[in-house]
């Protein structure tokens, strides 16, 4: 019978449960709920032993992330309450896991007393992913099955694990290889009767579990290490002292403690800013008019340009499968092109990064040649050329005449206008920007850029792609740099404008740092090549997109009139003599030597304040964005700098911290940057807006 969202049937004294809350079988409120009534009637039943099952593909994804910060409804149990009730039946209890069993579910499989899985489930509590510890006994119960080395691993690192792993550290009793997954667990569970085997709550295990002082010794070592790890994050850190309230030997004491940790952080910046990130990566995928019918799945794809950009599109398309063609005219280009794409494979092959099939698998799938010709039957073409709009609508001309009906023509333009490309074209319904991030077989955003024009099947049919070749896709709308790299200009240049104020490339650097960035802006910018901004920003000019009344950064133009671009040059804001950044005295004497040259009188500055201003144009320039619709959402902003530039995931974005700030003190903060540094944090139209209506946040 069905109990909510629970299937409950007694087979051969055998008492079977299956969670069944598709698609993932979320431990919510129905669900918890309807396992309390279960294991009540278990109570009184004449049964010998109990399966627990997962319906579907999995055993269950863990808590209901929905129902974080929503009031259940009165007399709903807690997910440690329904733990407790399963571990507390007097016959044996089977946790019969497969597909995945992570967070809550895992907490309630090792609250059962046995544990089977089948071959390949992957097991895990990454709670601290998204800002919280295990909060239904899980930094309780896995030290008990597992000891605590093994526990800190998977709770305060969130490492996942397969079953045969499992296995190996006392998690998972038996890993069964049988293609009949379920009579193999009930199987187990008339086994354990036919031995005489009782109930055996984990809570009352010791025998995994080091002695006290020891466990304590291993977790005061441990915390330096996730310290620097966390990078000023509150979770890993938490959950180290969850798991120390292991060791005392009470486990109702450990398990309060658990508990006002969990909720402690469940409440906080950190948890919020990660469940944030969590539903705006989701809700980016929505695309109002996109047709109600799927797209067309893409079948046969062009890469017109064929450098390092190019190369990783290409393989970014033939890892998903996708036949690529591959455009050169000049024929010294392509075969160097090919030859450069070989080398970073078997690169990839020495380093035991792929295999040789894997290799030769992703070069049979792209072909080059010298013809634009040869994309006739593409189903999409994305142009990777110059950054240079001659170029570009030159090229969109030529495939207009070539490529089928219906095909879809991109670019790759990191911040040229779109509709003047597409205006080359007769079908400019059909063309859109794709703006990979370097590089493109690594970085996971993928900029779905829409010109006036663009239809939504178009938009559509590129976010289709992303997710099938393992980017996240956000639309933007068509403005010069579009979202990331118009609000990354602005972020730079505040750096550049602190150089000329007093501070050296590694002031600013490790104040990003510290902020959670992987690398400050100037050093990214040196890995990038210093030239390419060097380019935008004479095309901003060119554009009319610099007030040439308002400050500018000088100084990142005469590091570029050096030739000193940056790691490729062997210099750019650090040397790299020996292929590290090091610190260098002639960029040093160069950036005072601007100073002079504009009559600043150079000072120190504070990591605050770079953080403050570097951060605040980030918010300012992502309001405009926000108030003239270029961006759609605050959270697709998010997801842009998340996935783009590496926005620190535990700070939820620039727009979440705008938010969290509040409207009120976002327009003060900048009204006071704006009378000391001038127009650039002039507050945008919708902050000043929302701050005279009294709104606290830049959306309702």
């Amino acid at each position: 019978m069905m109990r909510d969202s629970v299937i409950f049937k007694i087979e051969n004294d055998i008492a079977v449960l299956r969670l069944c809350n598709p698609p993932v079988n979320a431990l919510g409120a129905s669900v918890r709920k309807a396992l309390i009534e279960a294991a009540k009637a278990i109570s009184g039943a004449d049964v010998k032993a109990v399966v627990l099952f997962g319906y579907g593909r999995c055993f269950s994804a863990g808590a209901d992330i929905s129902e974080f910060g929503i009031e259940p409804p009165a007399g709903t149990p807690t997910l440690p309450e329904t733990i407790a009730a399963i571990e507390d039946l007097k016959v044996p209890v089977v946790a019969a896991l497969h597909g995945f069993a992570f967070g809550g579910a895992l907490e309630l499989a090792v609250g059962a007393h046995y544990r089977i899985a089948a071959a390949g489930t992957k097991l895990g509590l990454p709670e601290v992913d998204i800002g919280i510890i295990p909060g239904a006994g899980g930094t309780q119960r896995l030290p008990r099955l597992i000891g605590m080395k093994a526990a800190v691993d998977m709770v305060a690192n969130g490492t996942r694990i397969d079953a045969a792993r499992g296995h190996d550290l006392g998690l998972i009793d038996e890993v069964s290889e049988t293609d009949s997954f379920e009579a193999a667990a009930i199987a187990y569970a008339m086994h354990l009767v036919a031995e005489g085997a009782g109930p055996r709550p984990t809570s009352k295990r010791e025998d995994r579990l080091e002695s006290a002082s020891e466990a304590m010794a291993l977790l005061d070592e441990i915390r330096t290490s996730i310290a620097k790890k966390a990078k000023g994050r509150v979770a890993p850190l938490r959950a180290l002292d969850a798991l120390a309230a292991a060791t005392g030997g009470d486990f109702a004491a450990g398990m309060a403690t658990e508990r006002a940790i969990f909720l402690e952080l469940r409440d906080g910046t950190e948890a919020r800013a990660m469940r944030h990130l969590f539903k705006a990566e989701r809700a980016a995928q929505k695309i109002d008019d996109a047709p109600t019918e799927p797209p067309a799945e893409i079948h046969k794809a062009g890469v017109v340009g064929f450098g390092t950009m190019g190369q990783g599109i290409a393989l970014v398309l033939a890892r998903a499968g996708v036949q690529v063609t591959a455009v050169e005219i000049d024929p010294a280009r392509l075969e160097a092109g090919l030859a450069s794409l070989k080398k970073g494979l078997q690169d990839r092959v020495d380093r035991g990064r792929m295999s040789p099939q894997q290799m030769q698998a992703e070069l049979d799938l792209i072909n080059g040649t010298t013809a634009m010709s040869g994309l006739a039957e593409a189903d999409l073409v994305i142009e990777a050329a110059l950054e240079n709009m001659d170029v570009k609508t030159d090229i969109f001309r030529s495939l207009d005449g070539i490529c089928k009906p219906g095909a879809i023509l991109a670019t790759n333009t990191s911040s040229l206008d779109l509709d003047t490309i597409a205006a080359a074209t007769t079908r400019p319904d059909n063309v859109a920007g794709a703006h990979f991030f370097a590089p493109a077989q690594v970085m996971k955003l993928l900029e779905i850029v829409r010109g006036s024009a663009t239809s939504g099947a178009t938009a559509a049919a590129l976010m289709a792609l992303a997710k099938r070749i393992g980017k996240v896709g956000v639309v933007v709308g068509n403005a010069f740099g579009f979202v990331g790299n118009r609000m990354y200009h602005r972020y730079t240049w505040q750096a550049y404008f602190l150089l000329q104020e007093g501070a050296l490339p590694s002031d600013v650097d490790a104040a990003m740092q510290d902020f959670g960035f992987p690398l400050g802006c100037l050093a990214v910018g040196d890995i990038s090549g210093l030239d390419v901004a060097w380019q935008v920003r004479k095309a901003q000019r060119a554009a009319g997109d610099v007030d040439p009344d308002a400050p500018y950064p000088v100084v990142a133009d005469r590091i570029c009139e050096k030739g000193w671009f940056g790691r490729k040059t062997g210099r750019g804001w650090y040397s790299y003599a020996d292929g590290k950044p090091a610190a260098d005295a002639e960029v040093a004497a160069l950036i005072e030597a601007v100073s002079a040259e504009l009559g600043i009188e150079r000072r120190a500055i504070s990591a605050d304040e770079i953080r403050e201003r570097c951060l605040f144009a980030l918010i300012n320039e992502g309001a405009r964005l926000l108030g003239t619709g270029i961006a759609v959402r605050p959270g697709d902003i998010d997801v842009v700098w998340r996935y783009g530039y590496g926005f620190p995931l535990w700070r939820g974005g620039p727009m979440f911290m705008a938010d969290e700030i509040g409207m009120q003190d976002v327009l003060a903060t900048l009204q006071r940057l704006e009378a000391a540094y001038g127009p650039a944090f002039t507050p945008a139209p919708l902050i000043a807006a929302r701050a005279a209506a009294g709104k606290t946040t830049l959306v309702d």
